[in-house]
């Protein structure tokens, strides 16, 4: 299948997750991501109607986002989505529109640093990890409804980056464990959009209104439970038969 059909396709399936859910699927916005894709897979990606790619590694981001606006003749939101190293805190600020994985206050200062001195406010999701694994980053929320102590620490943490000037706190990202099995991955998900109602109610005054959730393998149960940005590669790009 071509880019073309792997979209046409990955878009029925939201619409059909979406509306399975009671859901608008206009709610929710496809994030393609574009690690290690040729400038020309992307352009190909956005003549066909995609508007957000989304970069794991700033570096990466750092040599293509230029290539593909000067191809395009535009700029299509770029965001960036994998860990962020302190030393690399600038160039996200320099070269992205949007972040998903603000994992820890001491990149949240970093960032409110570089995006004070370059006269932006950047909209940010604070990474959390639902899901408990070791390998994953992410403030540790795993139990969050039954381990008070580690709700509060959480809570506070985001009081604090709330208040950072040249940071504009709209949501929350998770990245679920791999699974053969796409249902396992409901709880996580779940998980995330329970604390997304649960910080609501505790900083009424912000801006919760995204939950980034769900890749390729199970971006659907991901709608169902409520992700406003899916960020989707394998399933766009792989050439399939």
């Amino acid at each position: 299948m071509t880019i073309a059909e792997n979209l046409t396709r990955v878009h029925e399936r939201i619409a059909e997750a979406a509306l399975r859910a009671g859901r608008d699927p206009a709610q929710v916005t496809l994030v393609a991501v574009t690690k290690t894709r040729p400038v020309e897979a992307i352009v190909a990606a956005y003549e066909w109607g995609v508007r957000h790619f989304g970069e794991n590694r700033p570096e990466e981001g750092d040599a293509k986002i230029p290539a593909v606006n000067a191809a395009l003749g535009e700029r299509p939101t770029w965001h960036m989505i994998g860990h962020i190293q302190s030393r690399k805190a600038r160039l996200v600020v320099a070269d992205f529109d949007y972040i998903h994985s603000v994992d820890r206050l001491k990149i949240a200062r970093r960032l409110s640093r570089f995006a004070q001195e370059s006269g932006r406010v950047l909209p940010v999701l604070l990474e959390c990890n639902i899901s408990g694994e070791e390998a994953k980053f992410g403030f540790e929320v795993h139990g969050w409804e039954q381990d008070a102590p580690r709700r509060e620490r959480f809570f506070a943490a985001v009081e604090e980056i709330l208040a950072l000037p040249g940071l504009a706190v709209q949501g929350l990202m998770t990245m679920a464990p791999l699974s053969d099995d796409p249902e396992t991955t409901r709880p996580v998900f779940a998980g995330l959009r329970g604390l997304l109602d649960a910080l609501r109610e505790r900083f009424p005054a912000a801006d919760w209104r995204h939950l980034s959730m769900g890749m390729s393998d199970d971006f659907t149960v991901a709608v169902e439970e409520g992700a406003t940005l899916v960020r989707i590669g394998r399933a766009i790009f792989e050439q399939r038969s």
